[in-house]
């Protein structure tokens, strides 16, 4: 494999350190800068909507662009964004620095595959882009309590100091090692995008994409002042907790893999929602003794992240026949409704905090499940219609 790929597999590990680290911070970050605890889980909010944003909308209009120029693009945007969230005064500019970083990470991992693919022979391609997605995974399992600690220990505006040199370094590693010459593919148009937003079979996966996400993200973006405030965890205990969560979450992404291939899609989210929604239910009881609430989150990570292979792959099941010709368009957008879930997720949370206390967010979390649960049988009943269509 080339060396390049290590350039981009860093830059992935610095965007998905940057995505989730705030999570473990939100207490300190909000006892920092005088705001409440919602306003500094709206900093969620705001990433995963610059990602919503970046993912379709600059990836299409950057589009005719040479490829390295583009990664070269992100990745300086990413380290401004992280500069200018570790000097920033006050929350409003790292409300701007967290919009930022979002919008960066969403158009690297839309134009991340092609690079690497492109950096490979044909028959290495799968490898290539699997490297560099290993930076997101280890990121999630290193990257994030490693950057809690640091944060609870330095200030947080270190850990994203942190982040910023891990960029930079990412961004010289990329100008020096990626090839000028990397080949061009179609560019994605907006008007494709809009073409498949009008396909009704999508747009319920990405409802079911949005709400089966968004359901964690409204309890997970309050994870750390439930562990302090209601486990009674040390500030310092937050990072080896995540670690725990990072780890869960690694071998859940396996997992919900291997299911949706044996199982199939529907019956794997099924089963995958079913049990998130039950560890959410279960949490708001287990939150209150802090050895049962390690087990649980240790539960949580595997079935919160172990729907994203088996979401990704019923979508371009659902592309290839309803648009075949915007495949990657569908795919990408999918990514995006990731972000959305998060994005409305983490907001609903900070209002149920706001309105009625944080121990609300993990069973209405598991109701928003319950909800991408029920579309997720309507959608396969619709499947079994059309096929029974299709025969008749």
């Amino acid at each position: 494999m080339p060396i390049a790929l290590l350039a981009l597999t860093l830059s992935a590990f610095a965007i998905g350190t940057t995505e989730f680290v705030i999570v473990g911070l939100i207490p300190t970050m909000a006892a920092d800068l005088s705001v409440s605890l919602p306003s500094a889980g709206f900093l969620v909010s705001l990433y995963a909507l610059g990602v919503a944003i970046g993912a379709p909308v600059l990836t299409a209009l950057t589009g005719q662009w040479p490829r390295k120029k583009v990664l070269l693009a992100v990745m300086s945007l990413f380290v401004l964004g992280n500069l200018l969230a570790w000097q920033a005064p006050g929350y409003n500019t790292l409300v701007v620095a967290r919009l930022l970083t979002g919008l960066a990470h969403g158009v690297f991992f839309s134009i991340g595959s092609t690079i690497a693919t492109g950096l490979v022979a044909k028959d290495k391609a799968a490898s290539a882009i699997a490297i560099m997605f290993t930076g997101l995974t280890v990121a999630l399992v290193t990257g994030v309590p490693l950057g809690t600690y640091i944060g609870q220990s330095f200030g947080w505006q270190a850990t994203f100091l942190i982040v910023a040199v891990l960029g930079l370094i990412a961004l010289i590693g990329s100008a020096i090692l990626v090839p000028k010459d990397l080949k061009q593919p179609p560019a994605a148009k907006l008007s494709a995008q809009i073409k498949v937003l009008t396909q009704p079979r999508l747009l319920l996966v990405y409802a079911i994409t949005a709400l089966g996400y968004g359901g964690t993200f409204t309890a997970f973006t309050f994870l750390a002042p439930i562990l302090q405030q209601v486990s009674g965890f040390n500030s310092s205990a937050i990072g080896l907790i995540m670690l725990v969560y990072g780890v869960s979450v690694a071998i859940g992404n396996i997992w919900g893999g291997k299911m949706a291939d044996k199982m199939g899609p529907i019956k794997a989210l099924t089963v995958i929602f079913i049990g998130l929604a039950l560890v959410l239910m279960i949490f708001n009881l287990t939150a209150y003794h802090s050895i049962a609430a390690v087990l649980t989150i240790l539960v949580w990570g595997a079935f919160a992240f172990g729907n994203v292979p088996g979401l990704q792959v019923y979508v371009v099941n659902l592309a290839q026949k309803y648009a075949p010709d915007a495949v990657d368009v569908a795919s990408g957008l999918n990514i995006a409704a990731f972000n959305v879930g998060i994005a409305l997720g983490s907001w609903g949370g900070g209002v149920i905090v706001e309105q009625s206390g944080l121990m609300n967010t993990p069973w209405i979390g598991a109701v928003i499940v319950l909800a991408a649960l029920m579309l997720t049988r309507l959608s396969g009943a619709l499947d079994k219609r059309t096929l029974l269509t299709q025969q008749a």
